[in-house]
């Protein structure tokens, strides 16, 4: 790890500046950003500490929904009784105590991949500028079985799947960003996850109020702390015991947290658990598995099962 330059700005405009300057990174916790250092993935000349500049730390309800602080941390979102089942959910199924103690929204929402080819310094992957992604005939257990070229790497965020299935706008200090084209496919962009640009900051996150049920739900081989090996975030509009509407968003199965709207589609207009099965089978119909990561399909499908379930149940 190089020696770099730390800052403590006082005002998110005075990040912004800082952050944009070549070589510079922003951390709120820096959870994901000391693990990128350590795996000489980024090497900074500028660390900007978001941690100095006051506010983005509250929840509050307002007219247009609920605003959600880019530095409200997962351990807050997690405790909240006021906010939608999915969200708390995902926030409480993320990392470890300690880490949800510190981990925030905004961080959370813009991490990187968790690709062992991408984070080791032993290769040089697409993402880094090589000409081939090793996962493709390599180890790929745990990568995307959707839009899996030319990069089959997942999106590890937990929030991200149920603030899309809630239709959520991230809000930065340059324009509000409808939480479905915030994320974008390698692609488009090889080389970044998001559409924020240099020195652009996540400020906050608007959910909007609609009366909907939802639930999130995931798989992963550990009890204990682990990252999913599929997630499922649904939210229903009911209408007496038949879905009105439906959102349908998948996690760790693609680069991006994927909606699903051909299994909305199978939900609408029927009773949730006599949809369900249908629901799944339509999600996953067009999953193309690498050649380690079938198994995602099956569990997929029952990760979706139980999320709907959950949801109809309103828990």
């Amino acid at each position: 790890m190089k020696n770099f330059e730390y800052v403590l700005p006082k005002s998110v405009d005075e990040a912004s500046k800082a952050a944009a300057e070549k070589g510079a990174r922003l951390k709120a916790a820096g959870v994901d950003l000391l693990d990128e250092m350590k795996s000489y993935v980024a090497q900074p000349d500028k660390v900007v500490n978001l941690l100095s500049v006051k506010g983005m730390r509250d929840i509050a309800s307002q007219k247009d929904g609920t605003h959600i602080g880019a530095l409200v941390t997962l351990a807050q979102v997690a405790a909240a009784t006021d906010l939608p089942h999915a969200l708390v959910e995902a926030a409480d199924e993320a990392a470890t105590p300690q880490v949800r103690n510190v981990a925030t929204v905004g961080g959370n929402l813009a991490q990187r991949p968790r690709c062992w080819y991408w984070r080791s310094e032993a290769f040089t992957c697409l993402r880094k500028g090589g000409d081939a992604c090793p996962a493709i005939d390599g180890e790929n257990r745990y990568h995307a079985i959707f839009h899996t070229g030319p990069c089959p790497i997942v999106h590890p965020s937990n929030l991200a799947p149920a603030l899309m299935a809630l239709g959520a706008t991230v809000v930065t200090n340059k324009r509000s960003i409808e939480i479905e084209k915030f994320f974008v496919l390698p692609k488009d962009k090889i080389d970044r996850e998001n559409v924020l640009e240099d020195g652009e900051i996540i400020t906050e996150v608007i959910v909007p109020p609609g009366g909907w049920k939802s639930a999130y739900k995931e798989g992963r081989e550990k009890e204990s702390f682990d990252w999913a090996l599929v997630s499922a975030a649904v939210a229903l509009l009911m209408d007496g015991g038949t879905v009105k509407d439906a959102r349908v968003v998948l996690g760790a199965v693609a680069p991006v947290p994927m909606r699903s709207k051909e299994a909305e589609a199978a939900l609408v207009g029927k009773k949730p658990l006599d949809a369900a099965k249908d629901a799944a089978e339509a999600a996953f119909k067009e999953a193309k598995p690498l050649s380690g990561n079938g198994y995602k399909v099956p569990l997929g499908k029952a990760i979706l099962r139980r999320a709907i379930a959950a949801a109809a149940e309103g828990k």
